[in-house]
């Protein structure tokens, strides 16, 4: 097929659109690189500079290119900063996705892959999370989602789009020593502990340490990169013969913050310095996912669902590129 890939030169999107490549696809990648990078793209997609606002280039993308399918990747994913500016998050992770699916309508393209995420849940009644579970985003990046996810739901019944929702826990690792997690600003906690192991940082911060858990800590579900990618390749197969998919992917077992801590003094051997602070705002207690539905339907099954693998992964990339992508 002919893919177009939003996002293409992020983290989870370059992962995604080398599989793709690999599996015999012609890859588009369209991307502003405000928070991607030209390095991530894989060899063999077509790298197009441009940032989804842009609604004439995105059309003449669209008449230029007869794609088959879009994997929608290109969305800012700090939860903390979206409770400082939801105004930021409204704009580039839902009106950018209209866009994207306004110019896919316009040029006959039904099938759709999103990059959603567990943040819909908000406070879960229950763990693990299930897809049918109550949708309470607790943070504007969240809502921002979400709002997609109904557009989604209302393009299906109106006009057919056919559409998988990816619902994201943690994701983690690298998919090798030279493809692996960087962003502008570094918020995810894998990283940053990777910063701390290297000595570029001299400590941690745990926001909140008086949460209903077993240590007081956050508790939350690490998926690796490359499983993500498999499911997502699995998920645009699977469009062929359903209409409308929603999956959580995680790996059904939540880790503390303290626990991941411990992992990565482990795998690295690095002493890891941690300060306590205040919590955040939105963050949920407890994220864990039922990702049985797509291991039932779509027969997926991560290959690395131990910690100590995925933090060992990110591990050896930041060891080679200790400063990240910017180093290339």
């Amino acid at each position: 097929m002919k893919l177009l890939v939003t996002g293409g030169a992020g983290y989870i999107g370059s992962v995604v659109a080398e599989q793709l490549l690999g599996a015999g696809h012609q890859v588009t990648i369209v991307d502003n690189l405000s928070h991607g990078y030209r390095w991530a793209v894989p060899n063999g997609a077509e790298l197009v500079v441009g940032d989804l606002a842009d609604k004439e280039k995105l059309s003449g993308l669209f008449r230029n290119h007869s794609f088959d399918a879009v994997l929608h990747f290109a969305a800012f994913i700090e939860a903390g900063e979206s409770m400082k500016f939801p105004e930021t998050f409204f704009r580039n992770n839902t009106v950018n996705a209209l866009s994207v699916l306004e110019a896919m309508l316009g040029s006959g393209v039904k099938r759709f892959v999103f990059s959603s995420t567990a943040a819909l849940y908000g406070n879960p009644a229950k763990t693990p999370i299930e897809e049918e579970d109550a949708l309470r985003p607790t943070n504007a990046y969240g809502e921002s989602k979400l709002l997609v996810e109904r557009m989604l739901d209302w393009f299906h019944r109106i006009h057919g789009l056919r559409f998988a929702s990816l619902r994201y826990f943690n994701a983690a690792g690298a998919a090798s020593p030279d493809r692996g997690e960087a962003h502008q600003p570094e918020s995810h906690l894998v990283p940053r502990l990777m910063k701390v192991a290297l000595g570029q940082q001299k400590h941690i911060e745990i926001f909140g340490s008086d949460y209903p858990t077993k240590d007081g800590t956050c508790v939350r579900d690490y998926v690796h990169v490359i499983d993500l990618a498999t499911a997502h390749l699995l998920a645009l197969d699977a469009l062929d013969r359903a209409g409308r998919l929603i999956y959580n992917l995680g790996n059904g077992q939540g880790f503390t913050v303290r626990e991941v801590i411990e992992g990565v003094r482990r795998v690295t051997g690095r002493a890891i310095s941690v300060i306590e602070s205040p919590r955040r705002e939105g963050d949920p207690a407890v994220l864990i996912a039922s990702s049985e539905k797509i291991r039932r339907e779509l027969n997926w099954t991560p290959k690395f669902q131990e910690l100590d693998s995925i933090l060992g992964s990110a591990w050896l990339w930041h060891k080679n590129h200790p400063e990240g992508y910017a180093g290339s």
